[in-house]
């Protein structure tokens, strides 16, 4: 193993010498059909017994998504169609800010039922938005009234509660260079922003109480990104060295 493991290894026994264990989770983006990239990620989840919350496109998702062997995975609802609706110029998102926030309510509404009636109690009433962006005025607080519990973006959370009624987690951890080669960011660029959360966790600078989330998008993976993934479940599971969290215990509180 390269020094950036071991960096990692470091830090995890850095948060066992002061009693604590730190808690991951797993989010992957995109989801709509069960491609060979997905079933290879699905194994990856069985073998390493690692739980997935896997964001799903309402619009274009198949009923034959999941099979049920898939019991570690769980579903979260990414937008409704996945298309950008931003003015040219403006940072993509699906919710762009000259939109009413009944107008974004009534599409998600629509895609959340779509996913209830296809999965049932597998699909969680949590908001991931495309690009990780909400940028109609509005429409994060409204989402408690129209029956969503979560919300999960990119970045430090600010606080648990994105709103009153609306739970807050986060990722942290791009596995892709989506500036650049859209392709693996790379192993010492992955670790360096694992270390960075985990450590203003452990020191009190970010919230300590939200998991270090890893961000994958299983569509576009190279071979360098599924062996980082691999390496990093064995690196943090097991052992306790770390818990890997389930989402229904993250978004369902209390």
């Amino acid at each position: 193993m390269t020094n950036d493991w071991q960096a990692l290894r470091d830090e995890l026994a850095r948060w066992h010498d002061a009693g604590r264990v730190p808690d991951f989770w797993w989010r992957d983006d995109d989801a709509t059909a069960r491609s060979a990239p997905l079933v290879r990620m699905l194994g990856l989840c069985r073998s390493a017994a690692i739980p997935l919350a896997l964001a799903v496109i309402p619009q274009d998702v198949s009923a034959g998504l999941l099979e049920d062997d898939d019991a570690l995975v769980t579903l979260l609802q990414h937008g409704v169609t996945h298309r950008n609706l931003a003015p040219a110029g403006d940072k993509k998102t699906e919710f762009p800010a000259g939109e009413l926030p009944t107008e974004a309510l009534y599409r998600l509404s629509q895609g959340r039922a779509r996913m209830a009636g296809l999965f049932g109690k597998r699909a969680l009433p949590v908001l991931v938005p495309p690009w990780n962006r909400v940028s109609a005025t509005g429409l994060v607080e409204a989402l408690p009234g129209a029956g969503f519990c979560g919300l999960s973006r990119f970045g430090p959370r600010r606080r648990i509660d994105a709103c009153a009624g609306l739970v807050q987690i986060n990722t942290h951890v791009d596995v892709i260079d989506w500036r650049g080669s859209r392709g693996f960011v790379g192993t010492q660029a992955a670790l360096a922003q694992t270390l960075a959360h985990l450590q203003a966790r452990r020191l009190e600078n970010a919230d300590p109480m939200e998991p270090t989330g890893l961000l994958t998008h299983h569509a576009v993976h190279d071979e360098a990104t599924w062996v980082f993934i691999e390496t990093f479940f064995a690196q943090t599971a097991g052992h306790g060295r770390a818990v890997w969290r389930k989402a229904p215990g993250l978004f369902l509180q209390g």
